[in-house]
């Protein structure tokens, strides 16, 4: 058994490798072509729709926005009546919300969405409008594109987060009962689904967030007796910890205890911050190193992270949690995402920090040597601690989700404390990724002193 899942973990890791080369390989093809096709006055020479449409595809996904908007612009200003139209206008908007210039986007995924409707190019720009406005923090707006999402595609590809985002953005609007609306009309749209239990999920945590502990605990108990946490957001554990917080903040100190007692140590996230609750309360919990041995959580690199993470005052043991989580300790991978290296980095991020790490020239291709990108990702990790006041699930959060989406998870957090941020997490990848990699931290404190010694 050992065998063959060594064996495909190798082959797994080639393919990777190999899709990172043939990534990269795309990049500079276009990136050479280009070369060839800018004369001496710099604009780009026009090529066919389709052309411009594929080389801004490349760009896009190797996240080189503005060489990926030249080519979408030049179709827009070109190729009126071509078929790549809709991809052109809703790239343009992509490339600008990825780059966090929401109010520059919305323009492109308004025109893309009214001009396009029928396709999915035009679908998905109505709900990244959307997604837009939530981080404008223009809450009202983003529900009513969410809402119009789910009249005009009721069977859209993004039709269950729609209704879920619409909860959330009203709960952020503080209009409760127009967020609870919705929670019901989930609950009838998508009987018995992970989306139901993720509508009732959002109920929770707007009533935590509120301090209706009665409330939380009737979201809690009805989550409980539908037990359908199967593909949904979120686990029968975390639910279970939600209702033993509310249980103690509405002053039900022992039937709280008990509660906590029922997942305490059972290996999950929640699990271990419950351990941790009943530890500080006086009880006594059985301890357990997540079936954790220095063979699982080893330390290559030891010597360039000790030097980069002391400069930086970061703890060491966290940045082998996130570097183990993000290339199992590989530095030639490369992500569908266009992140390199050990700490999977991606260009524009490096380009903030490259200099303070003493990189000031870099190419993308650097990002794959060791102690570059060490140097580089704990810049990055040291700004997120000061950021987010060293809440290393919001600093995670942060590292896969992006800066905005965190700090308004964190906003909507009350109390700041771990558990409750983590239920906040909005996107399921960011959430399972905080999970891991926390429970990675918790591993290698364990194992480890701060200078990476074994205990």
């Amino acid at each position: 058994m050992r065998t063959i899942c060594c064996a495909f973990y190798f082959v797994l890791l080639c393919t990777i490798a190999s899709c990172a080369q043939s990534s990269d390989g795309l990049l500079r093809n276009v990136t050479d072509k280009d070369r060839a096709n800018r004369p001496a006055d710099g604009d780009l020479l026009k090529l066919t729709a389709a052309e411009h449409a594929a080389r801004g595809r490349v760009y896009l996904e190797n996240r080189h926005f503005p060489e990926a908007r030249e080519h979408f612009q030049l179709i827009i200003d070109n190729f009126p009546d071509a078929p790549e139209m809709s991809y052109a206008l809703m790239g343009m908007g992509r490339s600008l919300m990825w780059e966090r210039a929401y109010d520059k986007a919305i323009p492109w995924f308004e025109r893309a969405s009214k001009e396009y409707p029928s396709t999915k190019d035009g679908r998905d720009s109505l709900a990244f409008l959307g997604a837009c406005n939530v981080r404008l923090g223009r809450n009202v707006e983003a529900a009513n594109a969410y809402e119009q999402y789910t009249v005009m595609y009721p069977i859209g590809e993004r039709i269950d987060s729609a209704y879920l985002n619409i909860i959330d953005a009203y709960r952020e609007a503080k209009l409760y009962d127009k967020a609870n609306d919705w929670v019901e009309k989930a609950r009838v749209r998508f009987p018995g689904t992970p989306t139901e239990t993720n509508a009732i999920d959002g109920r929770l945590r707007m009533e935590i967030y509120r301090k209706n502990w009665q409330g939380a605990i009737a979201a809690a108990d009805l989550m409980l007796a539908l037990n359908k946490f199967s593909r949904s957001m979120v686990s029968k554990d975390e639910v279970s910890y939600m209702r033993a917080f509310a249980l103690e903040r509405s002053g039900k100190r022992t039937q709280a205890q008990a509660e906590y007692a029922l997942i305490a140590g059972n290996g999950s996230y929640y699990g271990g911050l419950a351990a941790d609750k009943l530890a500080a309360s006086g009880s006594r919990v059985k301890r357990i190193v997540a079936s954790s041995s220095v063979r699982d959580y080893p330390v290559p690199f030891k010597a360039e992270v000790l030097e980069f993470s002391r400069k930086k005052g970061v703890d060491p043991r966290f940045v082998m949690a996130i570097m183990k989580q993000e290339s199992t300790f590989k530095p030639g991978v490369k992500s569908p995402s266009a992140a390199r290296g050990l700490l999977q980095l991606v260009v524009d991020t490096a380009a903030k920090y490259q200099a303070q790490a003493g990189f000031p020239e870099l190419q993308p291709d650097d990002l794959y040597n060791p102690r570059t990108n060490i140097a580089i990702g704990v810049e990055y990790i040291a700004d997120l601690k000061d950021q987010f006041n060293g809440l290393y699930e919001a600093i995670a959060a942060s590292y896969n989700g992006g800066e905005d989406n965190a700090a308004r998870w964190l906003a909507r957090s009350e109390p700041k404390e771990a558990g409750i941020f983590a239920s906040e997490i909005g996107f399921a990848e960011t959430k399972n990724y905080v999970f891991k990699v926390m429970n990675n931290y918790r591993a290698y404190r364990d194992l480890y002193n701060d200078k990476l010694e074994r205990r």
